[in-house]
């Protein structure tokens, strides 16, 4: 099919962004910077959105600025340009293991950070990387400026948001995990590499010098209808060593926590047992990394 008929414009800047998303929220406008997922979707007619506004060309949506505690990372930077920009990662371990499932090589090339995480697809990597390391979102419109919200309020439902009509996401705030030992890893499960998963696990531990858990984040996706982070379960990984049994208690229970849905790829109970495995897997992983020990779960 063919996408309906629309209105494109080309912004100049982010007031010019702003200014179009107060005039017309009345209209159904949409942001377009990759368009990974816009475009496909208005091919089938799933979107029909009446104006496109093109911020590709927006510089102010393209920063990278690396500072002693967190990363920012502009809404409009690719998805590739963090992919192969070492320091980045160096600073973002859970970040590096994430794209490297995120589409494929063609979809990064165009694909957006900020995209990803508007879109607020649940199985999708970025957003559960945001919630896992608590990415602070940078969002502005015309009439009240710029607010920042955590990424636990900024995921709201399925493809669904904090993100409002006039609203505009600007940057992500990316916090840095200091310390000597500090593991992650992130796995999931699809039918074919690049699509979307089944179920997907992620996490970051930072170990004490003796190997006792000091700090914790771990979640799960496409098990719910957003990503899924659990704090009580991971504050009782406080003080513990990761061993078989701690894992596989932590990520049963955290399965048991998950709200999957069934449909012609898997069923809920499925993915709720390949969640679970994946996360047991991820904590185990997270925990040798940290250690220093060579990987035992290969992707």
């Amino acid at each position: 099919m063919k996408a309906s008929a629309f209105d494109f414009i080309r912004a100049e800047s982010i007031s010019h962004v702003l200014e179009l998303l107060h005039d017309h929220q009345d209209d159904d406008l949409k942001l377009i910077a990759g368009g990974q997922s816009l475009i496909p979707m208005m091919a089938m007619r799933l979107a029909r959105p009446s104006i496109l506004v093109d911020i590709n060309r927006l510089t102010e949506l393209k920063n990278i600025d690396i500072q002693q505690s967190l990363v920012s990372i502009g809404a409009g930077v690719r998805q590739r340009d963090i992919e192969l920009n070492t320091t980045v990662l160096n600073k973002l371990p859970l970040v590096k293991k994430a794209i490297y499932w995120v589409g494929h090589e063609q979809t990064r090339n165009r694909g957006t950070i900020g995209g990803s995480l508007c879109y607020a697809d649940p199985s999708a990597e970025l957003p559960l990387s945001a919630l896992i390391l608590n990415a602070q979102m940078h969002i502005t419109n015309a009439q009240d400026g710029t607010r920042c919200i955590s990424a636990d309020e900024f995921f709201l439902g399925p493809m669904f948001t904090a993100v409002g009509l006039t609203d505009c996401l600007q940057q992500i705030d990316w916090p840095i995990w200091a310390g000597e030992h500090i593991g992650c890893d992130f796995l999931e499960m699809s039918i074919r590499k690049g699509d979307f998963a089944l179920a997907s696990a992620a996490g970051q531990i930072e170990l004490d010098s003796s190997g006792f858990v000091k700090r914790a984040s771990f979640g799960l996706g496409g098990v719910g209808g957003t990503p899924l982070v659990f704090p009580s379960l991971a504050n009782q990984l406080i003080g513990q060593r990761i061993s078989e049994s701690v894992a596989t208690e932590i990520s049963h229970q955290a399965a048991l926590l998950s709200e999957p849905g069934s449909d012609m790829h898997a069923s809920a109970d499925y993915r709720r047992s390949v969640a679970g495995t994946l996360l047991k897997r991820v904590l185990l992983q997270s925990n040798e990394n940290a250690l220093g020990i060579a990987s035992q779960f290969k992707h």
